[in-house]
């Protein structure tokens, strides 16, 4: 692992870096892992012999099921939301183009990492979906801003019913860029890098500004509305703990509407 993290690698070859979240099988996002994510996007902003960021995670399976159930829980949530959405703000301040790469299920925490990045490939046999609601959450970014990629009716059905989708579905709404055979992943990826490569850094990072221009001001400030209304009215409920709690018991919760 790279020497200054623990649950992530950072590699800069060529101009590109390449960020890779290291805790298989799962992929889990802790509140130190997210801290870390944070701190190399921070420094790669800074590092001018980057021109572009490849996010990916560790294994095939699993690209990444979320964040890790028991820190939703009303004594670590405050904590582990600032931390999440501390990764999201660094992303759009980041300047430069990312790429997502994503093998196996993006679920969760996981699937809002992979659709925030500017553009996102992915393996056709990969899985997105947005199951918070399952287990008593909200998925804060995807109500903040996944409905400025696939219009709010679709956002309203991914987060309500907590449905998986395809990546050939989530390319035809807009939710990713492209969906490729496995086999043909990673030649789609450095197919997209070498593009990128060949334009000016500064027109890169310009472009890009300018697209955000219209999106970053408020996905902030919808973020942060709805994250308090996660930890201030949601996380006071009787059901959310339950959601949470029967997650971690592996058994079905009992709703009581209140």
């Amino acid at each position: 692992m790279s020497p200054d993290y623990a649950n992530i690698l950072v590699d800069v070859t060529d101009r590109v870096a390449t960020v890779t979240v290291n805790r298989p099988p799962l992929n889990v996002l802790d509140k130190d892992t997210l801290i870390e994510i944070r701190q190399a996007l921070g420094k790669l902003k800074e590092d001018s012999t980057v021109t572009l960021v490849v996010l990916r995670t560790a294994g095939n399976r699993f690209f990444c099921v979320g964040v890790d159930v028991e820190q939703h829980l009303p004594e670590h949530a405050p904590k582990t939301l600032k931390a999440f959405n501390d990764v999201f703000k660094a992303l759009l301040e980041l300047d430069k183009p990312v790429i997502a790469v994503v093998q196996g299920s993006a679920l969760g925490g996981g699937c809002e990492l992979a659709f925030t990045c500017d553009m996102v490939i992915a393996a056709e046999s990969a899985k997105f979906g947005q199951p918070e609601i399952q287990v008593g959450a909200v998925p804060t970014v995807a109500a903040a801003f996944m409905h400025h990629f696939i219009g709010p009716k679709r956002t309203f059905e991914l987060c309500l019913t907590g449905k998986n989708i395809s990546a050939a579905e989530a390319e035809r709404m807009g939710l990713i860029t492209r969906a490729v055979p496995d086999g043909e992943l990673e030649e789609a990826v450095n197919q997209l890098v070498s593009k990128l490569k060949e334009y000016s850094p500064v027109m890169l990072s310009y472009v890009r500004r300018a697209i955000y221009a219209s999106l970053s001001a408020d996905f902030m400030a919808a973020l942060k509305k709805v994250t308090e209304l996660y930890l201030e009215s949601l996380e006071t409920t009787e059901d959310a703990t339950e959601g949470l709690k029967a997650f971690l018991e592996k058994r079905k919760p009992v709703w009581k509407g209140k």
